[in-house]
C-alpha cells in the first residue's frame, strides 16, 4: 500500500470513521503488494447528529452510543495488535458540545478522536478512493454525501486542485424537511431549492477544472444503486466496487422514493437498507441535484472512502512515502491476491507473458479489445489461486477465491466475474451450459470468457515444466492453418515437453479462432 513499503515488512492498523449517521471500523495489514489486506470491517449506526436540526448539539443518549461502539471497536482493534486511530467529522466537528464527546471517548472509551476539517475530510476520502480506483492521473470529480455533509473534492494525480464541505447530508436534510413520517407538499421542492443554492459555491471551481469522471462514495450512493437495480428487477451485486449510476436511474430512484414516502411504503422498496429508510430520501436528493448542478450524465462507484484514506494516511505519516503507487491500482491489487494464494507466483507470471504474446499476436485474427486483454492477464496472473486450497479442482476454487476476495479493486463487479470466469476455464473442460455462472453470462460476455481462456490454456502449455524455457512466440496465419513458432530462452535447449504440452492444450483455441494450430520449435 505505501510506495516505499519493503515487501519484509507488515504492519497493522485500524481505523474509525466517526461519522454524523454511522461509526466504521477497518482492521487491516500492509501487503508486499504495496497495498492493504482488510483482516475485519464493522459498523455501527448510532446516529451522532439525530434530532437536532442545524447539529449544534448532540444528544446524551447518542454519545452513549457512540462511545459504547468505540469501546468495541478498540476491544477488536486490540485483538489484532493494531493501534486505532479514529477521526470524527461533521457531527463532531459542529456540535457546541464536542469537548464533552471527545473527553467521554478518551475516559471510557479509551480512544483519542481526531476532529478535522470539511476539506481534510475530502483530502482523506479522495486518499481512499484512489486505493479502490484506477483513476490516478484521470482529473476526478469526487462526491461523498454522509448524514451531516456533502465533500466535493476536484483532484489529479493525488493531489486536491479544489475541495468543499457543505452542510448538506442525509441526517441534516431529514431533521430538516423531512422530520415527519408523511411528506408534506412543499417538503420535496424546498429541499432542492436549498441543495441548488448551496451547491452554486462549487460552481467556479468545476468551471476552472473541468473534471474527466465523476466518483461517487458514501452509503447513500451505494444505496441509490442498490434501489435502482431493485426497480429494475435485477439481482444485487456483490460488490458497487466500479459500478455505474446514471443520471435517469437518480431520477427513477427519486421520484420512487418520493412515491414511497407519500404512500407511506418506503419500508418496502426492494434493495433499500431498512436502517436508511427515514433518511434516504434527503441523501438521494442531494446526489439529485449535484448531477442536475453540474450537467454529470454518470458516476462511478467507490466502495472505499474516508476510513481506506485514514489507513493510507496513516502509513505514510509512519513511512513517509508518496502516492506514485496508486497509478495502477487494479494489476497491483492483482499481484497483491496473487503474492497471497500462488506458491509459484513466477510460473504464473511468465505464463500471463506468453498469453499476452500469444494474444497480441492473433489480434488480427480474433478481433479483441483492450478491456478483454486485460481481464486475460488478470484470469492468468490469478488461475492458480485456487491451489492455496487444494490442487483437486484448483481451478474451481480460483473461481472461488477470485470472485470471493476483498482484495481485488480498481474492478467492477461485473469485470471480477470474468476474470475469475476466465481462471475458471483455463484447465480441464470447455465452458457448458450446465455451468450456472457461464450460463448467466452475456453472449458477447461469453465469447470474452472463451477466447481469453483459449488462449491462456495454450500459454498455460507453453510453460509445462515451470522453468520458462519459452522465452517468446510469434505466428503465422494463412487463413486456414495457424503455427505458433516459439523461441526457447537458450539456444538447444530441450522444450519438447513444452511443445506437445501446448499442442494438447490448443483444441479450444482451435475451435475459437476457426483454424488448425500447430505449435513449432523454430
Amino acid at each position: 500500500m505505501a510506495g516505499n513499503l519493503p515487501s519484509t515488512v507488515a504492519e497493522t492498523f485500524g481505523a474509525v470513521d466517526v461519522g454524523t449517521n454511522s461509526l466504521h471500523l477497518v482492521v487491516a495489514r500492509t501487503t508486499q503488494g504495496e497495498r492493504f489486506e482488510v483482516l475485519t470491517r464493522e459498523k455501527e449506526m448510532v446516529r451522532l447528529g439525530q434530532g437536532s436540526r442545524e447539529m449544534k448539539h448532540m444528544s446524551d443518549e447518542a454519545m452513549d452510543r457512540a462511545v459504547l461502539a468505540l469501546a468495541r471497536f478498540r476491544a477488536i482493534a486490540e485483538s489484532f495488535d493494531a493501534p486505532l486511530r479514529a477521526v470524527a467529522t461533521s457531527a463532531v466537528r459542529e456540535a457546541e458540545n464536542r469537548k464533552d464527546f471527545l473527553r467521554r471517548a478518551l475516559k471510557e472509551a479509551n480512544v483519542e478522536v481526531e476532529v478535522v476539517s470539511g476539506v481534510e475530510e475530502a483530502r482523506l476520502i479522495y486518499l481512499g478512493v484512489l486505493q479502490g480506483l484506477e483513476i490516478y492521473d484521470t482529473r476526478v470529480l469526487l462526491c461523498d454525501i454522509g448524514g451531516g455533509s456533502t465533500e466535493l473534492l476536484i483532484g489529479e494525480s493525488g493531489k486536491t486542485l479544489s475541495s468543499t464541505s457543505l452542510k448538506l447530508g442525509s441526517l441534516r436534510l431529514t431533521n430538516r424537511f423531512f422530520a415527519d413520517s408523511g411528506l408534506h407538499p412543499s417538503a420535496v421542492e424546498s429541499c432542492r431549492r436549498y441543495i441548488a443554492a448551496r451547491l452554486a459555491s462549487f460552481d467556479r471551481a468545476v468551471d476552472e477544472h473541468p473534471p474527466e469522471t465523476v466518483i461517487g462514495s458514501s452509503g447513500t450512493i451505494e444505496q441509490v444503486c442498490r434501489l435502482s437495480h431493485g426497480l429494475q428487477g435485477r439481482e444485487p451485486m456483490r460488490t458497487l466496487n466500479a459500478a455505474t449510476v446514471s443520471r435517469e436511474q437518480v431520477d427513477e430512484v427519486v421520484a420512487a422514493l418520493i412515491r414511497a414516502r407519500h404512500d407511506g411504503t418506503t419500508g418496502q422498496l426492494s434493495g433499500l437498507d431498512p436502517k436508511r429508510s427515514d433518511i434516504v430520501l434527503g441523501g438521494t436528493l442531494v446526489l439529485e441535484g449535484v448531477m442536475e448542478r453540474f450537467h454529470l450524465r454518470q458516476l462511478t462507484i467507490s466502495e472505499y472512502a474516508l476510513r481506506e484514506g485514514i489507513f493510507l494516511d496513516t502509513i505514510q505519516r509512519r513511512q513517509g512515502s508518496s502516492t506514485d503507487h496508486l497509478r495502477d491500482v487494479a494489476m497491483r491489487s492483482v499481484m497483491d491476491l496473487q503474492a497471497g494464494c500462488d506458491d509459484d507466483p513466477a510460473h504464473s507470471q511468465h505464463v500471463a507473458s506468453l498469453a499476452l504474446q500469444l494474444w497480441d499476436e492473433t489480434a488480427d485474427i480474433h478481433g479483441g479489445d483492450d478491456s478483454t486483454r486485460t481481464l486475460l492477464e488478470a484470469g492468468a496472473l490469478l488461475a492458480n489461486v485456487g491451489l492455496a486450497i487444494s490442487h483437486s479442482k484448483h481451478h474451481q476454487h480460483s473461481y472461488y477465491l477470485i470472485r470471493n476476495s476483498d482484495r481485488l479493486v480498481g474492478f467492477s463487479d461485473h469485470e471480477i466475474e470474468l476474470i475469475a470466469q476466465v481462471a475458471r476455464y483455463h484447465r480441464k473442460s470447455a465452458p457448458k451450459s450446465t455451468h450456472c455462472e457461464w450460463a448467466a453470462l452475456e453472449h458477447s460476455d461469453r465469447q470474452r470468457v472463451l477466447l481469453a481462456a483459449s488462449v491462456l490454456r495454450v500459454a498455460i502449455g507453453l510453460d509445462r515444466s515451470h522453468r520458462g524455457l519459452i522465452k517468446s512466440l510469434n505466428v503465422k496465419d494463412n487463413g486456414e492453418k495457424l503455427q505458433i513458432f516459439t523461441r526457447p530462452k537458450k539456444k538447444g535447449s530441450n522444450v519438447e515437453l513444452e511443445r506437445w504440452s501446448g499442442q494438447q492444450r490448443a483444441r479450444l483455441l482451435s475451435e475459437v479462432l476457426q483454424r488448425d494450430i500447430e505449435v513449432i520449435v523454430g
